[in-house]
């Protein structure tokens, strides 16, 4: 019969260099958008407007892991190699309404401490200016991290009071947003807007 190994083997098995770990050490910010006879196209217009239609890009949830470094897009793309598998927190939105308004946001929180993962949120509208996409989009990141991080405020209030709260708790350190709008096309294309921020290991 095999010998039971302990939890103390199996936790150090687990962390050895071996056992490589694909947390993104970086990270950029992109956005695009596209206009096509085709939905599905007009989503590849975009991804190529934004400069990432070459990977196969895999969609995560909304952690921004820890001592993780923001670089320029231009950079970002240089370390990345076409068909490579690319991990993105991505927002999309489309129409072929024509004027109808639409918009893609991706905000971001990130706490002081280095060692704390913040948050990044999608947002994903119709009939929103881009300002108020920007702001949705930073004021979910920045919740979160708040309820996380235990800063005390009431959800009831608006964003511009709530973000006074969390830059005077000292543990937030910095809340921004990417947002891409555009205007249903006027002969009813497929319009489509894209935002991401893009992980690099």
């Amino acid at each position: 019969m095999a010998k039971k190994r302990s939890d103390a083997a199996l936790f150090e098995e687990i962390n050895s260099p071996q056992h490589n770990r694909p947390v993104p050490r970086f990270a950029f910010f992109t956005k695009g958008r596209g206009v096509h006879p085709q939905k599905l196209n007009s989503f590849e217009m975009a991804l190529r407007d934004a400069g990432i239609a070459q990977f196969n890009l895999v969609r995560v949830s909304s952690i921004f892991p820890p001592r993780c470094k923001i670089i320029s897009h231009e950079v970002g793309l240089r370390c990345l190699t076409p068909g490579q598998i690319v991990h993105c927190v991505m927002s999309q939105s489309e129409t072929n309404e024509p004027n109808r308004l639409i918009g893609a946001g991706v905000g971001l929180a990130r706490p002081r401490d280095p060692d704390q993962y913040g948050y990044l949120s999608e947002h994903h509208s119709l009939g929103e200016t881009a300002k108020k996409v920007a702001d949705y989009s930073e004021d979910l990141a920045a919740t979160m991290l708040a309820t996380v991080l235990g800063v005390e405020f009431d959800a009831f209030k608006n964003y511009d009071e709530r973000r006074e709260i969390y830059k005077m708790s000292g543990r937030i350190v910095e809340s921004r947003s990417i947002v891409q709008s555009a205007e249903g096309h006027k002969d009813g294309l497929w319009s489509t807007v894209v935002a991401s921020c893009i992980f690099v290991l």
